[in-house]
């Protein structure tokens, strides 16, 4: 009886010790495993994060680099504003005064040639000025 007993008791422990033990080496495995894993998993974030930052700072480079191009386009386009505003400055100056510049240059066409006439001979101590005489002059610049 109560040898049989306490025999019992000494197997069901050493049942339950080899059991414990075999649970144990198990936990261990799964423990190992998964620390394995999470120092891979780690090494990779690390990684992942090192790619990050260099791609961050080649776009970070490439953002530098068109804020530059986009200030010197932007002083290259106040320059051409600047010259267009000058051509149309000019352009006004020029329509304001042509009719002005073409009388003056009829009159002066007018002028050489009645110079030319009196070198040639003529009179014109009695000629009246009008639109026949510069029909007349711009007639004898056809010709000559």
């Amino acid at each position: 009886g109560v040898i049989a007993m306490m025999d019992l008791l000494v197997k069901d422990l050493d049942k339950e010790m080899t059991v414990a033990r075999a649970e144990e080496r198990a936990a261990q495995a799964d423990y190992e495993s998964s620390m394995a894993d999470a120092a891979e998993k780690r090494a990779q974030d690390s990684k992942t994060l090192t790619d990050n930052e260099a791609a961050r700072a080649g776009v970070k480079a490439k953002m530098e680099e068109a804020a530059l191009a986009k200030k010197s386009k932007g002083k290259e386009l106040d320059g051409v504003g600047d010259y267009a505003m000058s051509l149309h400055q000019e352009c006004d100056f020029l329509l304001k005064y042509y009719g002005s510049r073409q009388q003056a240059r009829t009159d002066e066409v007018d002028s050489l040639m009645k110079a030319k006439s009196v070198l040639n001979g003529a009179d014109y101590s009695f000629l009246q000025t009008g639109p026949s005489v510069q029909a007349r002059a711009s007639f004898m610049l056809r010709r000559a």
